[in-house]
């Protein structure tokens, strides 16, 4: 079967979601590739939502953490303050997955605005749980699309620390786990580098070049020694992505792809 590159993308990030492992999931793309995975290689992952839902298993794709799929599809439904003090906090969340408008080679996050903060260009959405997620949760899984704009080399505004200036600045910083551990776009996957924590490329998309991924990358992006192709998406997966796109769309009464 022939695929986008979005579909690469988000069924690269579905892959790094292991069975079994307690999900803090955010809105956008996050919540695609972690539906897609319950719905394909983890069947048995516990998907928490910032509004208090715990094991939800929507049909559709929410539109907002308050949307009500969520809450009714959920094993139980906890109020927010239980989601980030007992979940967050008390160490329970094994993966924090966030979107990004832009992201740096720590892997720090900018949600809130790009440019100047007292005059931006534009008003993000915000910050939302994103700093405590990635400030808490057990490892970190970053999803969004590669450009120059947003893969920057600094950030306009740092709303989610990841590994703020590398090597252990983390560690300094008190913030407890692991940190993000793979940035996933729709041209390749990159990892932290032992030792500087920067992101490398590890693994390129099938058609993509290196040359490509440079010209994307608004800092001077490096490559591990030994990259790897990423594996294309098998008809299974891509079946169920589709047909959750289309419930999604005709749920919300978008255009198909708009899911």
């Amino acid at each position: 079967m022939t695929y986008s590159t979005n579909e690469m993308m988000t069924v690269a990030a579905a892959r790094r979601l292991r069975n079994g492992a307690v999900c803090f999931v955010g809105i956008g793309l996050p919540s695609k590739a972690a539906n897609l995975a319950r719905l394909t290689s983890s069947p048995d992952v516990v998907l928490i939502y910032e509004s208090g839902p715990i094991g939800a298993k929507p049909s559709v794709l929410p539109l907002s953490i308050g949307d009500g799929e969520l809450a009714e599809t959920a094993d139980t439904v906890v109020p927010t303050g239980e989601i980030f003090r007992y979940w967050l906090q008390g160490g329970r969340i094994d993966v924090g997955f966030l979107g990004a408008a832009q992201v740096d080679r720590f892997g720090n996050i900018n949600t809130t605005v790009v440019g100047d903060y007292h005059q931006p260009k534009v008003r993000l959405p915000g910050a939302g749980g994103a700093p405590e997620i990635a400030g808490s949760a057990k490892s970190v899984l970053i999803i969004l699309k590669q450009s120059h704009r947003s893969f920057v080399e600094k950030l306009d505004f740092v709303t989610s620390v990841g590994h703020g200036e590398g090597g252990d600045s983390r560690k300094r910083l008190g913030l407890p786990g692991q940190g993000p551990v793979g940035i996933i776009t729709d041209l390749c996957i990159m990892e932290p580098e032992a030792g500087s924590n920067e992101f490398v490329v590890t693994s390129i998309h099938p058609g993509v070049t290196r040359e490509q991924i440079t010209a994307a990358t608004g800092w001077q992006v490096r490559f591990a020694d030994d990259v790897q192709t990423t594996a294309e998406p098998d008809t299974t997966e891509l079946e169920a992505l589709r047909a959750l796109e289309a419930r999604t769309a005709a749920a919300h009464g978008q255009a198909p792809g708009e899911a």
